[in-house]
Formats: structure tokens, sequence, C-alpha cells
């Protein structure tokens, strides 16, 4: 089952790295209107765990400062997060791919500068 999800999860990456530019005007990143939105910062809790449980790190969600969705195959959300990581903020690029209960997170990764 795992082995599906994850597969499931590569398919909707390669999907959306073409999504923004199809000419139909389908499946393209919407701006979320609200990032104070429950879900959003459920999202963003999410991404920041999954990416401390994966590399040994202890970053703190400190607040959502941009973010778009996708509805294909399920919901992606594309989020620039600020995070504290000791005394210091750093700003992350994360998408979050969802699908009914299961969320995955796609990367996580580093933005210059803080956004």
């Amino acid at each position: 089952m795992r082995l599906l999800i994850l597969a499931a999860a590569a398919t909707v990456l390669l999907l959306l790295q073409g999504s923004a530019a199809r000419p139909d005007g389908l499946n393209i990143w919407e701006p979320i209107k609200n990032l104070n939105d429950p879900y959003v910062r459920e999202i963003a809790e999410f991404a920041v765990k999954q990416h401390n449980e994966a590399v040994k790190t202890k970053l703190v969600l400190s607040k959502v400062v941009k973010g778009e969705t996708v509805n294909f195959l399920g919901t992606s959300y594309k989020l620039v997060v600020e995070v504290k990581d000791g005394a210091g903020l750093k700003s992350y690029e994360a998408v979050v791919w969802t699908w009914k209960i299961i969320k995955i997170l796609l990367w996580f990764i580093g933005v210059e500068g803080n956004a």
C-alpha cells in the first residue's frame, strides 16, 4: 500500500511540473486567499514536521508567507513558510500533496533570503 501511495505521489509530482503552463487553463496554480486558514496552517505544520523527522532538525513554523494550490488527482499545496531555526528565521518552499486523509511532503527546499 505504501508503495502504491509513493508511486501516486511521484506521478502527481511529474504531472504538476507541467501543469502550470497548460494552454487550456486547467490545473493552474491558484493563489491561496486566506493564508491564516486553519487547514493551510495544518498543511504547513505537516510539512515542517515531516522535514524535521527526515533530516533531524528542530524547525518551528512561524508563519505561512505565500501559498498556491492546484487540484489534480487530489490537491497540492505549494507554500512558502517562515520557520524559526534557533534564534534566526529562514524561509522554505514546501509542496504537499493531499488526497482524502493522505498527505505526502513532495519537497521542502530553502528559499534564498527571507521571503
